[in-house]
């Protein structure tokens, strides 16, 4: 599975995008359990850390949005981390 993140999440995470090798029947939530799961520098300052911004991200699956975590995944899936935005 490919993880992409987005504005504070990319900060946060220290990469644009990594890919995540997970059985068969994982999930969402398990994917997230992996993104975490992963050793990473400190954020930028100013930048919260990783879980507390995937906390209270938006996620897309595919480019749907996707509230509930226990969705399975697929080989070759795309999970897009949104996290909040302000402005408008």
């Amino acid at each position: 599975m490919n993880v992409r993140y987005f504005a504070a999440a990319r900060a946060a995470a220290g990469v644009e995008e990594e890919q995540f090798e997970l059985p068969v029947g994982a999930t969402v939530e398990s994917l997230l359990e992996a993104v975490l799961a992963v050793q990473r520098p400190e954020p930028p300052a100013g930048t919260p850390p990783l879980p507390r911004i995937l906390s209270r991200s938006s996620f897309l699956l595919n480019e749907v949005a996707v509230r509930d975590r226990s969705v399975a995944l697929q080989p070759g899936d795309v999970v897009d981390v949104l996290p909040p935005f302000a402005g408008g």
